[in-house]
């Protein structure tokens, strides 16, 4: 016969535990594993939890957080001008700029595989991940700069176009007091009399300044004359000093426009065209007689100066590209560890079966890959929504408006215009917009974990 206890319970049982002495998975008593997690809840609630609780109730409050505004700072979202273009520009860095550095982390990745110096053409590519936003910004700012002996984007850019379509070297020329050329329309000039064989032409400009001569440049000489020929001179008439000089006189210290194109121009046509030597002197055919000399514009067209990568059209496109150097070598390592567990036999077998190497790459490769650059290009979407310190550094403040995103916009409301409400809608819609994002990186990772 079994004895029970004073609680009634069979002797062979075992006796059920005081909630006091109930411990987590890990053994851990669950007040002490609670007593632990007390300090990272309360930096949990006081730095995300109550910020995104205040900018939500500040979110319905007017400008002095008085009265109750309802939706209208949400309201406010779709019909102000500024941050509509934030939400615009916002779009495109979403869909351009995660793209864009998943592909080049894609393809650095696959060439840099077998590669030996692999291993450190990647550390060059990953080392601007070691640079703030703000060095980024200042670097790029410099890198966009209008002027190509300061912008290395206009250097080369300007360098690759002088390579094809030659600069004049006299965008500033033009003709000085009583002199014998007129403007002739279109940035050209001509001669305000028709010239004649065997009498030489004296044809002055201004305007450029010795230091900025082309090299080819010469001492200024005075033109022969030639039977049955149309000679003359083309040259800097300036020679430095008060007084110093004759006006409409070839000086000893004054240069030759050396490469000066001239035309001969009978009832509106050509009719023969020369360059000026180094000396500035010239020599036209007999049919130049009786014709006006005319300095056709492209003497005088303005020297190519690049694109204005911080204009309002390019501005955009220019700082995803700063973002793109950035954090596309973040791309590459997070592709490449996925590389590097890939089953090699697959590889193989696609290339005994006569596959190419581009049919590798793109049928078994790639979709291999696909949960690694889902995962890249999710995290880079996140990380786009709130891009900010770049559009602020880069983007100069004639561009600025142009180059707004949503991060920047939620900066200039809340504490250059002071609508704190405008500025919490702000914060909550860009909330909004990521949740979605993050609720997609994390459920993919969990889905991974469980394989």
């Amino acid at each position: 016969m079994t004895s029970a206890t004073a609680a009634g319970a069979p002797r062979g049982s075992a006796a059920p535990k005081s909630p006091k002495s109930r411990k987590s998975v890990t053994g851990t008593r669950r007040s002490v594993a609670a007593l632990f997690l007390l300090p990272a809840l309360v930096l949990l609630g006081a730095l995300v939890v109550y910020p995104i609780g205040y900018s939500l109730i500040r979110s319905f409050y007017d400008q002095s957080g008085d009265s109750f505004a309802g939706f209208d700072n949400y309201e406010t979202l779709f019909t102000d001008d500024g941050i509509r273009t934030a939400l615009k520009n916002n779009v495109i860095w979403v869909v351009f700029a995660p793209t864009v550095a998943t592909a080049l982390g894609l393809i650095f990745a696959v060439l840099t595989e077998r590669i030996r110096w692999g291993t450190a053409f990647k550390l060059v590519v990953f080392m601007p991940m070691a640079i703030s936003m703000l060095a980024a910004g200042i670097i790029f700012r410099l890198v966009y700069d209008q002027d190509p002996d300061k912008g290395v984007a206009n250097a080369v850019w300007v360098g690759v176009h002088d390579t094809f379509a030659e600069s004049s070297a006299f965008p500033k020329a033009h003709p000085g007091r009583d002199s014998p050329l007129k403007p002739a329309g279109g940035g050209a000039f001509i001669t305000k009399q028709p010239v004649g064989a065997g009498t030489p032409v004296a044809l002055p400009l201004v305007g450029v300044a010795p230091d900025l001569m082309p090299d080819g440049a010469k001492k200024a000489a005075t033109a022969e004359p030639a039977d049955g020929k149309v000679t003359g001179t083309t040259w800097q008439d300036f020679t430095r000093g008060k007084g110093v000089g004759r006006l409409g006189g070839v000086d000893a210290a004054e240069l030759g426009y050396a490469g000066m194109k001239i035309e001969a121009v009978k009832d509106g046509e050509v009719v023969a065209t020369t360059t000026a030597a180094g000396d500035g002197t010239f020599t036209l055919p007999a049919a130049a007689d009786g014709a006006l000399l005319r300095l056709p514009a492209d003497n005088f067209k303005e020297a190519y100066n690049g694109l204005n990568w911080l204009g309002p059209s390019l501005v955009t496109p220019a700082i995803i590209g700063s973002y793109v150097w950035m954090w596309a070598g973040f791309a590459m390592v997070l592709i490449a560890a996925g590389l590097a567990g890939m089953p090699r036999e697959l590889l193989e077998a696609a290339r005994v079966d006569g596959a190419n190497e581009w049919q590798v790459f793109r049928r078994v490769t790639v979709p291999l890959l696909a949960p690694v650059l889902a995962v890249v290009v999710v995290t880079l979407m996140i990380n786009v929504l709130k891009v900010f310190d770049l559009v602020f550094i880069i983007a100069p403040g004639s561009s600025q408006d142009d180059a707004n995103v949503l991060a920047l916009e939620l900066y200039r409301k809340g504490f250059a215009s002071d609508q704190p409400g405008v500025a919490s809608a702000i914060a909550v819609f860009l909330l909004l917009l990521v949740i979605p994002v993050m609720w997609f990186n994390v459920r993919r990772l969990r889905r991974e974990v469980r394989r």
